[in-house]
């Protein structure tokens, strides 16, 4: 059975759908959730595989009737499997056993084990060896060739500058060194004959490799190809578009890997195709955080931009949806006001929920507000931003040779900013260091990762100012200024493993993020003097 019931009779239902991209959780997902993990809890088959962690979604959704319950979903698979009779099947089943991807993706396997095969043949391992010997000993053979050839030219430059020479003495030494360079290249031609044929009786075991590796690829991506054509994913409307069609206008132009089966696709295509109206969704991450990405046990997550924000803007054509929830302190947003300024430059307050530069389609940034403030001054430059969930002290400088030499400053990090925090759970150390590469996640923007591979150099300092319960207030001091540092560093679990409390991204929401930069320390451009300008945090 996939609709599951819920309590709803004290619970109104909500007006509008959720926006799956920004979203506090609707009672009625909270209670759906709470089924769906004791549900999860209770299952002994999967639990390793729930240990590394997946992500779950739950959809509230209305009959015809009239009665309310819940469907629910995970991504990707789960045992092995993406059928299970507690959540709704997926949009198409590619494991299907007598299904075409199953029949093509044998093929492939095949394929993968013939060049494994070959590669690792003993005698094509020993005919490479071979080749590679034949190499490495004429470059030997022919650079002792060649430093004879030179050393005999010397000595024979030697004794031409020494004296005299007859005319026969010069006839011998040119005769010498015709001989030695023709011997030189009878060498280099005796060589060149030994490794051609060497390397090519390495290059027919090359070209069956090649050929195999040729054909692999093409049925991959004619497989991949035919598979995101059967993804024909439905909206409210009735109206049906496969993946190729969704992604067709986007960036890359192609979906990516594992696009359609992330949990909110399958669980309104159920619903649109069982005349069940969406009434609420949510997703949660169940198990333990990935390397690279930051999730937490059983905390909500917005859906994934990268692989859903396509198929999600055109699954939920028809319905009447929210608007995005971007920040967790979006309603009454305070103004900024100047707390230090001079003819030179100003330090601003950012409340928190503000946007320090302009965005599409929201309020007013910090940056607005100052221009309709000080229509005076020609060029007010952001010399830095702080995350529209931050609150806290920017530097604004009036003119370009201001804002060129706080930038500076900025680059060789020779400013001092300390940041306040209240973080989720219990910090044991005092004090310490955090360094954690950082690097974009392409495929749910704006989110981080920590990336060993290819991420930049991130390094925070912390100190704890005072513990509570479950609670740790600290101070940090960041030695560099890459996007969401000080979040992903407080959430880590290889950082201090405790996320800022009302961090919509990397924890959970609240009234507000407690994070608020509360002093900035700075050379002004101008006198050289050092201004250190302080705002303490609202408890």
């Amino acid at each position: 059975m996939y609709i599951h019931p819920l309590s709803s009779s004290s619970v109104s239902l909500p007006q509008k759908f959720t926006n799956p991209f920004g979203y506090i959780p609707h009672p009625l997902c909270l209670e759906a959730a709470a089924a769906v993990q004791h549900y999860l809890e209770e299952q002994t088959v999967w639990h390793d595989e729930l240990q590394q962690g997946k992500m779950f979604g739950v959809l509230a959704v209305q009959a015809p009737t009239g009665e309310v319950g819940f469907l629910a979903a995970f991504s990707g698979t789960l045992g092995g499997s993406n059928r299970h009779d507690y959540f709704v099947p997926p949009v198409y089943d590619l494991l299907r056993s007598d299904g075409y991807f199953r029949r093509e993706e044998a093929r492939i396997t095949a394929i993968n084990r013939q060049i494994r095969q070959l590669e690792e043949d003993a005698h094509y391992i020993c005919l490479r060896e071979a080749y590679n010997d034949s190499v490495q000993k004429g470059q030997a053979e022919l650079a002792e060739a060649l430093s004879a050839l030179k050393a005999a030219k010397t000595l024979r430059d030697i004794r031409r500058q020494s004296c005299c020479l007859a005319t026969s003495e010069e006839a011998d030494m040119i005769r010498e060194s015709q001989h030695q360079k023709a011997s030189y290249k009878r060498l280099e031609r005796l060589h060149r004959e030994r490794t051609d044929a060497a390397q090519a009786a390495v290059e027919v075991w090359n070209i069956r490799i090649r050929t195999l590796k040729h054909e692999r690829k093409q049925r991959s991506a004619s497989l991949q190809q035919w598979l995101f054509e059967q993804f024909k994913l439905l909206n409210y409307r009735g109206e049906v578009k496969d993946l190729c069609q969704l992604f067709a206008d986007t960036v890359h132009r192609t979906p990516p890997a594992g696009a359609g089966e992330c949990a909110v696709p399958k669980l309104l295509q159920y619903a649109y195709l069982n005349d069940l109206k969406p009434v609420a969704m949510a997703e949660f991450w169940w198990g333990n955080s990935p390397v690279n990405e930051l999730r937490r046990h059983g905390y909500f997550y917005p859906a994934c931009k990268g692989k859903c924000e396509p198929i999600l803007k055109h699954m939920l054509q028809g319905l009447d949806v929210e608007k995005c929830v971007l920040s967790t302190a979006s309603q009454g947003v305070h103004r900024p006001h100047v707390v230090y300024e001079d003819e030179a430059l100003l330090v601003v307050a950012k409340p928190a929920g503000m946007l320090s530069v302009p965005g599409k389609g929201l309020s007013l940034s910090l940056y607005e507000y100052l221009c309709a403030d000080y229509p005076h001054v020609k060029s007010l430059m952001m010399a830095h931003r702080l995350d529209m969930d931050t609150s806290g002290l920017v530097i604004v400088a009036k003119g370009a040779q201001v804002y060129k030499h706080l930038q500076r400053q900025f680059s060789r990090h020779t400013l001092t900013k300390r940041y306040v925090a209240l973080l989720n759970g219990v910090v044991e150390s005092d004090e310490g260091v955090i360094s954690l590469p950082l690097s974009p996640d392409r495929l749910d923007m704006p989110r981080q990762r920590v990336d060993f591979a290819h991420g930049k150099h991130s390094v925070t300092r912390y100190e704890v100012l005072e513990r509570k319960e479950s609670s740790t207030r600290v101070a940090f001091y960041p030695q560099t200024g890459r996007t969401h540092q000080l979040r992903v560093h407080a959430a880590h679990p290889q950082g201090l493993n405790a996320p800022i409390v009302g961090d919509p991204l990397y924890g959970t929401r609240a009234d507000r993020m407690y994070l608020h930069a509360e002093m900035i320390e700075f050379v002004h451009p101008l006198t050289g003097k050092t201004i250190r300008v302080e705002l303490p945090a609202d408890e």
